[in-house]
């Protein structure tokens, strides 16, 4: 049997991605994965198919909404709910195929199955024990269920994220649990394509942790797109009964008790760890008190030789932020020096318009006492945005009161994922604001936007 420098547990991109740079660093390499197709919770049943959907749903959206405004006149399209399904999985397809292609190429053995760690050195697939130097974790995570509520999830009726993927039908009503990302992106898609979406929240704003003036913008645009919003809502109990399912929950405000019925409930109240099977408990590995796995500045756990990154550790749950660490563990284990700088990280929603934000928030500068001045600036005066229907949002940058370095930014508008990463790349640089305000921006793009925010924390931004 084979001796691996590293065998990487779970083929998502952290996963994926760690065992690439292993192989390309000259580490014999292997990947455990017990899913029919490589590519783990995102390109399979997450990040891809959703994208997809989205994408589709926002097509049908141009053509009902802003076609004819642009002199393409003509029936509106009919929506073949088999065939956008269809070509959601094409998607994944060609997505975890190109994964399978970089295997054979990078020459990593695809250890088909479920894996455990019986000791150190050791993981086992199905009945066969392979002998490793190092294990990195990339277990991933797994839908959570919502904290004190009966709720059982059958895939049909009442669905966590993967069954809103592939549902038989377009319902007509569907309740969303949680207004993070994934409930309001599939509550988009569902919403364009015709189904009545009511999103219910524990909090009084939706998207936790996010910058509170773009909360507040977002959620008046979800509004105007026909999303509706029951906020400060405890849920205490769904049940299904024949093709409907009933949510009761407890408004904060006043402990009264409501319910609401729907063709569909999507329970969306974010994900956690998935450790079970690997056998950590017996290996003695050190846990967080979330569950997670305890590991040090090197992505290595308490037992030397195993490594865990990605959802299964501390941090957001981004697939872009386990591909960095999968990338920096295998720098490690090669003995070079991994990094990965937690303070650029950047985070994305794919509705329309799209959410994007990095680095700090207002509220967390206030909190910290920070001297801090804000750049601001709205699509309405981006020539490319009204041209294109997309002037709602706003880039907002954040920079230090006295040395101008950029703190953070939020943007909320068309293609918002794409142009967040130019103030990435600056915060990477230690760059300040007035950077970004003297460097030259093509006309007419989105990214001026960013350029006249930049300007905003100077003497003011120029088409405003």
């Amino acid at each position: 049997m084979a001796q691996y420098d590293v065998i990487v547990i779970g083929s998502g991109p952290g996963g994926y991605v760690a065992a690439i740079r292993c192989a390309q660093l000259g580490l014999k390499t292997a990947c455990v994965e017990g899913r029919e197709t490589l590519g783990g919770t995102c390109l399979n049943v997450g990040c891809i198919p959703s994208k997809a959907l989205l994408h589709a749903s926002h097509q049908l959206h141009e053509a009902e909404h802003n076609f004819a405004k642009m002199g393409l006149k003509g029936k509106s399209p009919s929506v073949d709910w088999k065939q956008m399904l269809t070509y959601k999985n094409e998607t994944i397809e060609v997505n975890t195929k190109g994964i399978e292609f970089l295997f054979k190429k990078n020459k990593i053995d695809w250890l088909k199955g479920w894996g455990s760690i019986p000791e150190a050195g050791k993981v086992k697939v199905g009945d066969e024990v392979h002998d490793a130097k190092n294990i990195i974790i990339a277990s991933g995570s797994e839908v959570s269920p919502v904290p004190g509520a009966d709720v059982t999830v059958d895939e049909k009726t009442v669905v966590s994220s993967t069954g809103a993927l592939e549902l038989p039908k377009i319902p007509k009503s569907m309740i969303v649990i949680g207004a993070g990302v994934i409930g309001l992106e599939l509550g988009s898609v569902y919403s364009r394509l015709g189904t009545d979406v009511q999103v219910i929240e524990y909090l009084d704003a939706i998207t936790p942790g996010m910058d509170g003036e773009v909360q507040k913008a977002f959620q008046k645009l979800l509004k105007k797109q026909g999303l509706k919003f029951t906020m400060g809502a405890a849920v205490q109990s769904v049940k299904a009964s024949g093709n409907k399912a009933t949510v009761t929950y407890k408004l904060r405000k006043d402990d009264s008790e409501q319910t609401a019925e729907a063709d569909i409930v999507l329970v969306a109240t974010g994900r956690r760890p998935y450790t079970d099977g690997l056998g950590l408990n017996a290996l003695g590995i050190e846990m967080t008190q979330r569950g997670q796995i305890k590991t040090d500045a090197e992505w290595q756990t308490s037992v030397k030789g195993i490594y865990a990154i990605g959802d299964c550790i501390d941090g957001p749950m981004l697939a872009h932020k386990a591909e960095d660490e999968g990338m920096a563990a295998a720098e490690v284990i090669a003995g070079k020096h991994g990094h990965v700088n937690y303070g650029v990280i950047p985070a994305v929603i794919y509705t329309h318009p799209e959410v994007a934000s990095v680095g700090q928030t207002e509220e967390q500068l206030k909190e910290e006492g920070r001297a801090y001045k804000t750049g601001k600036f709205s699509f309405m005066g981006n020539g490319r945005a009204k041209a294109n229907f997309a002037a709602d949002g706003f880039v907002k940058i954040l920079a230090d009161k006295e040395t101008d370095r950029i703190l953070g930014a939020h943007i909320i508008g068309p293609m918002a994922g794409d142009l967040i990463h130019e103030i990435c790349v600056a915060m990477e640089f230690g760059a300040a604001a007035e950077d970004l305000a003297l460097t030259c921006h093509a006309h007419p793009t989105y990214s001026e936007a960013v350029r006249e925010a930049a300007l905003a924390c100077g003497d003011g931004p120029i088409h405003m």
